[in-house]
């Protein structure tokens, strides 16, 4: 039976475990995230389906199940599973979005690295993809997209089929045009993504500067442009714009340009918050650290989460101010990503360097300055550390959104507690009444984190109590429903609105 919806995405939408030597599809452990929220659009279509791909080393392989029907919460819906070798991965992922992409993404022009890049493979995993959507999609279904590492796929389905709605929704920032344009392979990327019929983004910068990239390679019109709510407008901060093209024109047809920052999921977090599990957990994490208080950052070891500059500010605080040794712990979490990759292995050694001279300098029997964790922590111990921790000291140097700093916030329901944030993670521009530093400043970063060491109680009330209704008001629900709105507007490319 053809499907009303295509997601099309990266990641299987469950999580795949050998028992007893069958293979079990379990519903992901956690309700919150972007998967379960994905998965909950089926619920709105009589039938879904979701293209993804699996690791074979053999595609030709008779045995290798290529869709699986799945039943869950969420409803029936299928999944089309691509075998990729483990060649097409590591250029199509690993180089050729991680090492070229990436790097341009988050405008650090230093990092790209265009040598090692097989086009041609990018190129054939995005036409697998497109093809896998096209089988799957009714007449006139619409076709959800996500990411940059399937920038090429709008344009394949506008060819193999023109009857298709598509969306395409990019989690990362995107750069402006003098940056994004490094990018040789450029005009092909954003023409594909004119083929979409709307082109989704967290904020309206990001939103901006797209629109900014299209009319630097192609003849494009802003044929529709509105105010930026006022509360995503945190005056002050990077990455502010106080209005957004909201439409474009061209050749003939016409692109929703939107920006609808992705949330978390406060209700679902807020319960394990206040959990007896959760309270138990904190306590236990409270008695550890006895008068000391707790500062927690949360990242992936990657380049653009400033982990390095964050621990470089911390010591600097313990140099700057003895009479805080003894009364504060730093539990830095960078999750390593992918040691295979020369880039982050080299962010890694140098985390765990700084780590070890920062508490080999100021440590003692009595008194550990910094806890670092390298491997991921479970999400029921991740929120009870949110739940103890004095300070959330979330400082990438540059990031999509941010969802730790959401979470944290979500965490608090004991209206407690401060964030720390960039002014370049996407969040910042919702999170106004946070402590906003800017992490390329040791100045900027150092006055922050002293503000928030002597901040008074009823100032980080008043504080997390505007945060928290951010957040709740910019929830996962709200991402959905707006993205359904979009949605129900567009018209097929056979029905579309004549050009201005």
């Amino acid at each position: 039976m053809p499907s009303d919806l295509v997601i099309v995405y990266h990641r299987q939408p469950y999580e795949e475990v050998v028992k007893d030597g069958q293979t079990v599809f379990h519903e992901n452990k956690s309700p919150n995230g972007i998967v379960p929220t994905l998965k909950s659009f089926f619920g709105n279509v009589d039938k879904g389906a979701w293209i993804a791909w699996k690791e074979a080393k053999d595609p030709a392989n008779p045995d290798f199940q290529r869709t699986v029907e799945i039943d869950d919460s969420f409803g029936r819906y299928s999944v089309s599973r691509l075998p990729l070798t483990p060649e097409q991965i590591s250029s199509f992922y690993h180089v050729t979005s991680k090492e070229a992409f990436w790097p341009i993404l988050h405008s650090f022009k230093e990092k790209y690295n265009y040598d090692p890049v097989d086009w041609p493979t990018f190129r054939e995993v995005n036409w697998a993809f497109a093809e896998a959507a096209a089988a799957e999609a009714s007449d006139g279904a619409m076709v959800w997209v996500h990411d940059y590492n399937l920038w090429l796929v709008p344009g394949y389905l506008r060819q193999l089929r023109p009857d298709l709605r598509i969306s395409f929704y990019h989690h990362t920032p995107f750069p402006a045009a003098d940056m994004f344009n490094v990018l040789p392979w450029r005009r092909e990327i954003v023409e594909s993504l004119l083929a979409s019929d709307i082109v989704g983004f967290h904020i309206p910068r990001y939103a901006a500067n797209f629109v900014s990239v299209a009319r630097s390679l192609f003849d494009v019109n802003v044929s529709k442009r509105e105010q930026v709510a006022p509360e995503l407008i945190s005056d002050g901060t990077a990455l502010v714009e106080r209005s957004i093209p909201t439409e474009i024109e061209h050749r003939g047809r016409h692109i929703a340009v939107s920006a609808s920052p992705v949330g978390v999921d406060v209700d679902y977090i807020g319960e394990r918050a206040d959990s007896r599990e959760t309270e138990k957990k904190v306590d236990v994490i409270r008695r550890e650290l006895g008068d000391s208080r707790l500062i927690l950052s949360v990242s992936r070891t990657d380049y653009t989460k400033g982990g390095i500059d964050q621990l470089l500010a911390y010591e600097r605080l313990l140099e700057r101010r003895p009479e805080l040794h003894g009364k504060i712990r730093l539990m830095h979490v960078s999750v390593s990503a992918n040691r295979s990759m020369t880039a982050y292995e080299s962010i890694q050694n140098e985390i765990e360097q700084a780590a070890g001279r920062i508490n080999g300098r100021y440590g003692s029997f009595e008194w550990q300055p910094l806890a670092l964790i390298s491997t991921a922590v479970p999400f029921k111990h991740l929120v009870a550390y949110y739940r103890a921790a004095d300070i959330a000291w979330i400082t990438p140097l540059a990031d999509g959104m941010n969802l730790v700093a959401k979470e944290y916030v979500a965490s608090r329901t004991d209206l407690d507690g401060i964030l720390v944030l960039s002014e370049f993670a996407g969040a910042a521009v919702e999170m106004s009444s946070a402590v906003i530093t800017n992490p390329f400043s040791t100045r900027s970063m150092d006055s922050a984190i002293d503000q928030a060491l002597a901040m008074v109680p009823a100032e980080r009330q008043e504080r997390m109590k505007a945060l928290r209704s951010t957040i709740s008001k910019y929830d996962l629900r709200a991402w959905a429903r707006e993205q359904q709105r979009l949605f129900d507007e567009v018209r097929g490319p056979e029905k579309s609105r004549s050009a201005a």
